[in-house]
């Protein structure tokens, strides 16, 4: 039951990013977010520090930590919403969340699977690559839980 409410979960999400793909689209400027919206209205950065309280040089500051990456979000917010934006915060996954899954718990049956390998090899008792993916997809279903795969292995 447990997997299935994870799956259903992963597909749900899955579906709600799928919309925010490509994720090139959304590559901030050069100048960062808040200097190129700022640009765009004919803003200044005293006109913005005004919006917000603070003077002109903390702008500065606040474009350059949006570039550098070092921005908090609560700065960030405050200064989209002095420019009457919003902040759209998201991870998105660069494959599907079930993909991403699929991959981990694969990788992880490859890895516990190889020793047996290695010793059937060596007693050229080897399995056809179609077997051992059939081990595998067995070792999968029948030996991984999802909250395992994060484990260090």
């Amino acid at each position: 039951m447990e997997r299935l409410g994870r799956a259903t979960a992963r597909e749900r999400l899955d579906a709600r990013l799928a919309t925010l793909k490509p994720i090139d689209r959304f590559q901030a400027p050069t100048k960062g977010w808040v200097r190129a919206v700022r640009d765009a209205l004919g803003m200044s950065g005293a006109q913005l520090g005004k919006r917000l309280g603070v003077k002109a040089q903390s702008i500065a500051d606040l474009e350059k930590s949006e570039i550098q990456g070092t921005i908090q979000l609560n700065t960030l917010r405050r200064a989209a919403e002095a420019m009457d934006c919003v902040v759209v915060y998201a991870l998105v996954p660069r494959a599907t969340l079930a993909e991403t899954v699929e991959n981990r718990a694969r990788e992880i049956a490859r890895k516990e699977l190889a020793r047996i390998s290695h010793t059937m090899d060596l007693e050229a008792q080897g399995l056809s690559k179609t077997d051992r993916e059939a081990q595998i997809d067995a070792y999968m279903r029948d030996h991984l839980r999802t909250r395992d795969l994060w484990d260090d292995h």
